[in-house]
Formats: C-alpha cells, sequence, structure tokens
C-alpha cells in the first residue's frame, strides 16, 4: 500500500446513485455468502455480539478450542503449481525496476504509518504469546511486523507477498529485530492461493493488506483453511469512513487514482463487516480506530478472528 497525497484542490465532485449503489451492495453481500458455501462448504456460523462501555463489539462462538502442537507441513507440488496460476493471472509479472522502486516507495510510507500504530500493534500481538509458534503473515512487505514476534517463544514465520522483491527488506528486518534465518521463510503468492496444507499454522496476520487483495473472500476463505482449529487470525485494516462524511467524499474522490498508483490499495472497502460474516467459529472481536497523519487513511478496523 503506498500513501496518496493530495490536495483541497485535487477534490472533485462526485455524484452517485444511491438508489444503484444499494443494488451492488446487496448483490455484492449475496455473492459473498454464495461464494462461503461453494468454497468451504460448510453451515454459516452465527456469532452474537455485545457492545462494552469502552466502545468494543465482542463477536462470541459456542466452541473455543486449546491450542496443540502441529506438525510441520509440506507444500505439495499440485498446490504450490496452483498458487503460482492464481499469482501470475491476479498479479501479472511486472518488470523489475517497477517491482523495485514500489518496494521501495512501500517501505518509506509504512516507516511513517508505523508510528502511530505501534501502541495498537502491540496489544494486538500479545494474543499471540503463549499461543502460537507457527506464524503466517500475508502481505508481508518489509516486515514492519517482525518485530512484535520476537516475545514470542519458538516462533517461526512465513511472509507471504506477491511481489518478490520485498523479500530482502522483509529478511532485513527479521535479521534486526533477533529471528534467527531459519527461523523466517518467504513466500512469493497472493493472499487468495496460499500454497501451505490445511490446518498447518498457529496464526494469520494481515496488516493494511485487505485493502489491495483482489478477492477478500476467497483471502478470508484461505485464511480460515490454513488455520488449525483453535488458531487465530490477527488483523489491521484502513476501511471505508461512514456513508455521507466529508472524509467518505475524499476517499470516493480519491478511490479510483488510488488503486493505479498504489498498486490496488482501494479506499471505500467495508473489511471489517467482510470478516464478521467470514464465519470464524469462535468468533471476532473487533475493534475502531482513528488516525491522525492520514486522513484520507483514518478509520481503522483491528481484532482477532477465533477459528
Amino acid at each position: 500500500m503506498t500513501i496518496l497525497l493530495f490536495t483541497s484542490s485535487s477534490l472533485i465532485s462526485v455524484a452517485k446513485d444511491s438508489a444503484a449503489r444499494r443494488t451492488r451492495i446487496s448483490c455484492s453481500r449475496d455473492s459473498v455468502v454464495k461464494m462461503q458455501k461453494n468454497l468451504i462448504g460448510t453451515d454459516s456460523v452465527y456469532s452474537s455480539f455485545s457492545l462494552c462501555p469502552c466502545g468494543r463489539r465482542h463477536f462470541l462462538g459456542e466452541a473455543t478450542t486449546p491450542f496443540l502442537p502441529i506438525s510441520p507441513s509440506y507444500v505439495s507440488r499440485a498446490s504450490a503449481s496452483n498458487s503460482t496460476d492464481v499469482l501470475n493471472k491476479l498479479r501479472p509479472p511486472k518488470a523489475d525496476w517497477y517491482l523495485e522502486l514500489y518496494g521501495w516507495f512501500r517501505t518509506r510510507e509504512k516507516e511513517k504509518c508505523e508510528k502511530e500504530i505501534a501502541c495498537y500493534k502491540t496489544k494486538l500481538f500479545e494474543n499471540l504469546v503463549g499461543k502460537a509458534e507457527r506464524v503466517l503473515e500475508i502481505g508481508i512487505g518489509a516486515g514492519p511486523n517482525i518485530k512484535y514476534y520476537n516475545t514470542i517463544p519458538n516462533v517461526s514465520v512465513l511472509g507471504v507477498d506477491p511481489n518478490p522483491k520485498m523479500e530482502s527488506y522483509a529478511r532485513k528486518s527479521a535479521i534486526k529485530a533477533g529471528l534467527k534465518s531459519e527461523d523466517f521463510k518467504f513466500i512469493h503468492a497472493v493472499a487468495e492461493s496460499i500454497p501451505l496444507e490445511d490446518a498447518s499454522v498457529d496464526a494469520v496476520v494481515g496488516s493494511l493488506v485487505m485493502c489491495s487483495v483482489t478477492d477478500i473472500t476467497q483471502t478470508l476463505n484461505e485464511i480460515k483453511r490454513i488455520l488449525r482449529p483453535g488458531g487465530v487470525y490477527l488483523f489491521m485494516e484502513h476501511v471505508a469512513a461512514e456513508d455521507g462524511s466529508f472524509l467518505r467524499l475524499v476517499q470516493n474522490v480519491l478511490d479510483p487514482v488510488q488503486q493505479v498508483v498504489a498498486d490496488g490499495c482501494h479506499l471505500t472497502r467495508h473489511t471489517g463487516d467482510y470478516i464478521l460474516e467470514a464465519g470464524f467459529n469462535g468468533g471476532v472481536d473487533i475493534n475502531k480506530a482513528s488516525l491522525s497523519s492520514f486522513y484520507h487513511l483514518s478509520p481503522h478496523v483491528y481484532g482477532v478472528a477465533y477459528k
């Protein structure tokens, strides 16, 4: 994700047909439900929620499965081949100079963003201590989150990213964080098709990545597939502002340009709703936050989903 800077003079008026928009949203949610049934073939899971005084919504499931040790997972040739096909389809190969340049810009802008969201991440990653050893991070990029793993005993990290040039940056972050080279593996793939076996990781982490995946529903299905029973999905994502707000108007104006210059990053996605509707058996604990540094990316959701 690349930060797009703008000025007030760059805003233009945008007229939208609200009835058509509601129709598109309704169709989209219907298709989400259909895709979940076709892809994972499971019964729908319903979670209740309550709003506590602190403003957090707690979505509670029926059962919780204790964390258990897992045996090493091996990637089959078939799954690796399929993952490569999906990668090339969703992210057609680009020139090395573009991948290098984008990797450099992505590293710089994440450094700015990290300063403000670090406090949220510190609390979020505490959910892994003593509960997860094999962790997969989607959209690992330059590895800004790797420093949070060094408090987890016996941890091994798998990093997935569609840009192969990010591997060198991620490995530097791993070394700086004190992670042994044998405990970090970079996987060139997209989150929609992860070349790992079912129930093969303890936790999945995603930070500012759902904005740029091609298919959110399929990505969430992959996360549930590779998580072992009792595993957790940690997330922190920027989302669309409230309908009718000035910030939402700004996002609507900038969104088409953002997708072009920021490698597919969307400003108006309701990622929190997708996660809530994904059918995590153990429920979802979701929170909201606002950032002052990047106005058009201000609304964020973060939390934990339990398989």
